[in-house]
């Protein structure tokens, strides 16, 4: 019995040492029985009471407590809880207190929203891409999703850090989530009734000459039955964007389905391969080759009635506008010169037009825009419509140093006046310099030094300009970190192209010979994507290409005196102001984009209203089912930089007779037919006749452009 009396008083004193009670007068060593018990859980009671007070909290909570609880109901309550929160959390932000958001003025406000919610959108997939089941990883999203929604800074740091160790799978999983099953459900609630027809997949088969068996898949979307299907002649071919590496025609149902209900037109949009599983020029190969389906089978691939060629526009936006400019060149490429068509080779028609949309057209990023890129966006002609471009970047010098005098426009364009670029011109001498000796390069730096010590500043002849790339480098939707990765991707582990003349992977480099034969060509562009330098530049290059052709017609009289260079006629360009790349994926946030597709098709029926009273493009000749494949010249292949054996025949330039034609070559002059070293073809080695000076100088850079050309075999891509 002492015994369980001495464990109840150790359990006694443990107790009031927890409750802060140890040194008290009571005393219970003398006590023995159930009294010790009894008096244990009276004085826990007690002191408990006395230490921690009322549950209810101090009288003056009490007071507040049931004031409140008089007037405000718990909704309210809850309410006014999550804004003293917000406010609290963001107290600089709201008094005006922190520093300025960067992006907040350089879009417009609409597009600022937009950017916010996809923002979030990819931080919350980002999030939950590593959980194996699908199921999971699909309801997991959309719960990260609305909590980056409310905590925006998180969504940015996510997104931020993401990108800065970017792979395939973050590109694919932030670009292809539109199709998952909760996106892809409110999705079809936001967007209007377009079609009444679904998608249909089609598998379009390779022409008789590709050097690959493979079909292409693609969707068509059409809205009406396929028996009205036969009764069509116009087509649009669309090449859907995605970074080379992700999105399907799937993923840009908002613009596909409005095209085609609008225009009641058929819009057959390829699934092409991705990269990195096929790398360039795969993708390329595979537009060029439905092209060319269509045309040899009058489309009957797609399910037209085939009696005549189908008039075909070319579409794009962002990766697809580098596939859609590079099928143009490869079609103007299979008409070669004219000796060419006479050895055999076939040519396609023309497009009767090209649409591109935030194109991607060079792939060699830059940092400086170089002096002929901003002599053509400071064209008089194109001024007024690239001023906010060009104000962009004189501002990205001055808000660095903010008391530098700004020079006026008249300033800039005396600056770059004719007699400026012929007076720095002569002081350059073409003769050629032998080396400097000690003597004398010592002499030329002791010069310069003195006459940098005593020179004053002087007006250059054209400002510093960094490239939209690198202006836009915090841009919200594209980032160089994206586009390094997208690139090394498309280009693949095993290739090395020279960027700066492989004009069918950058068509911003493309000839002029070539562009002077595009079709009309429509551009439409944010003026805040980092791509927009892009657009300027090549529609530039375009407009100059064109109106140097109508100068060569005008001194030929192959044109009336009376006729005018009217540039509206072959370009153009449509400038947004206030938004970026991409505006076009995210209409159901962004709900101004569905006027912008309006524009787009506007410019589908005024191309082919003005083709209605022109002859459908016919094959100039057909292609012949006994040619053994891959000897068209068509494809552009990885070839080795070596040069080819073809650099050895002589060099002819072509010349235009009165009537603007070139002369037929002497029938005695076919040369002699010579085996390739692998002896399984011939081929006809004689006088080639190269279009311009550019086809010289190509044919001199060891055998580059011919592999460029796809006349050299080589390492076929998978």
């Amino acid at each position: 019995m002492k015994e369980r009396d001495t464990a109840k008083l150790v359990l006694l004193s443990t107790t009031r040492e927890y409750w802060g009670l140890v040194g008290s007068s009571q005393d219970f060593t003398d006590l023995e029985g159930p009294h010790v018990s009894e008096i244990a859980l009276y004085e826990i009671a007690t002191s408990g009471q006395e230490t921690i007070g009322n549950h209810h909290g101090p009288p003056i909570l009490r007071r507040l407590s049931a004031y409140l609880s008089k007037r405000l109901t718990g909704w309210q309550t809850v309410v006014i809880t999550l804004l003293y929160l917000y406010i609290c959390r963001n107290f600089a932000k709201i008094f005006g207190l922190e520093s300025p958001e960067p992006l907040a003025n350089l879009y417009s406000r609409s597009y600022f929203r937009a950017t916010w919610i996809t923002t979030a959108l990819d931080a919350g997939f980002w999030t939950a891409m590593k959980i194996r089941r699908k199921w999971i990883r699909d309801l997991a999203s959309i719960i990260f999703t609305a909590h980056y929604l409310i905590a925006a800074e998180q969504a940015d740091e996510k997104v931020r850090k993401v990108r800065g160790m970017l792979t395939v799978d973050h590109l694919r999983v932030s670009w292809n989530k539109t199709t998952t099953p909760y996106l892809s459900f409110m999705t079809k609630l936001m967007r209007p009734k377009l079609t009444r027809y679904p998608p249909r997949a089609l598998r379009i088969p390779r022409p008789a000459e590709s050097s690959y068996k493979e079909s292409v898949n693609a969707w068509l979307y059409f809205d009406g039955p396929l028996s009205a299907l036969k009764n069509h002649t116009k087509v649009i071919l669309d090449f859907p964007g995605g970074g080379y590496v992700a999105m399907t025609p799937r993923h840009h149902d908002d613009k596909l389905m409005a095209w085609s209900g609008k225009t009641g037109l058929p819009v057959l949009s390829l699934d092409y391969r991705k990269a990195p599983e096929f790398p360039y020029p795969y993708a390329l190969n595979e537009c060029y080759d439905v092209y060319h389906t269509l045309v040899v089978t009058q489309g009957r691939c797609m399910g037209l009635a085939g009696q005549t060629a189908p008039r075909i526009i070319l579409t794009g936006d962002s990766a697809g506008g580098n596939f859609a400019t590079g099928v143009m060149l490869m079609i103007l490429q299979s008409a070669g010169t004219d000796p060419q068509r006479w050895h055999g080779q076939e040519s396609l028609p023309v497009p009767e037009g090209l649409i591109l949309i935030y194109p991607s057209l060079d792939l060699n990023i830059g940092n400086w825009m170089t002096d002929d890129q901003m002599a053509l966006m400071q064209d008089q002609r194109t001024r007024k419509a690239n001023r906010d471009v060009l104000r962009r970047k004189s501002e990205d010098y001055y808000r660095l140093t903010p008391e530098t005098p700004h020079p006026s426009d008249d300033e800039a364009e005396a600056s770059m006046s004719p007699q400026c670029a012929i007076a720095d011109a002569s002081e350059k001498s073409d003769t050629p310099m032998k080396p400097p000796t000690k003597e004398e390069a010592a002499a030329t730096v002791a010069h310069h030094t003195a006459s940098l010590a005593s020179s004053k500043p002087r007006v250059l002849k054209t400002r510093l300009a960094v490239s939209s790339m690198i202006s836009y480098f915090n841009d919200r939707i594209l980032t160089p970190e994206m586009m390094r990765a997208m690139i090394i991707l498309y280009v693949g582990p095993h290739n090395r192209p020279d960027f700066s003349t492989d004009y069918l992977l950058s068509p911003l480099l493309a000839p002029e010979a070539l562009l002077a034969h595009f079709p009309k060509t429509f551009f439409l562009t944010g003026e805040r994507d980092p791509l927009v330098d892009d657009t300027v530049i090549f529609a530039g290059r375009l407009r100059q290409a064109k109106q140097n052709l109508f100068v060569q017609k005008k001194e030929l009289s192959l044109l009336g005196t009376k006729d005018e260079f009217d540039e509206r006629d072959h370009v153009e360009v449509t400038l947004i102001p206030g938004i970026s790349h991409g505006f076009l994926q995210f209409i159901g946030v962004f709900p101004e984009a569905w006027k912008h597709l309006s524009r787009c098709i506007g410019w589908i029926e005024e191309v082919f209203d003005a083709s209605d009273g022109i002859e459908s493009p016919q094959l100039t000749r057909r292609s012949s089912p006994t040619r053994p494949v891959g000897q068209d010249g068509r494809h552009h292949r990885r070839a080795p930089t070596e040069s080819s054996g073809d650099d050895e025949s002589p060099l002819m330039m072509s010349s235009l007779n009165a009537n603007g034609h070139a002369p037929k070559p002497p029938r005695r002059g076919r040369g002699k037919k010579v085996r390739h070293q692998d002896g399984d073809r011939w081929r006809n080695r004689s006088m080639v006749s190269l279009a311009s000076e550019d086809d010289l100088l190509g044919r001199r850079m060891k055998g580059l452009a011919r592999g460029l050309m796809g006349l050299t075999s080589g390492t076929q891509t998978p």
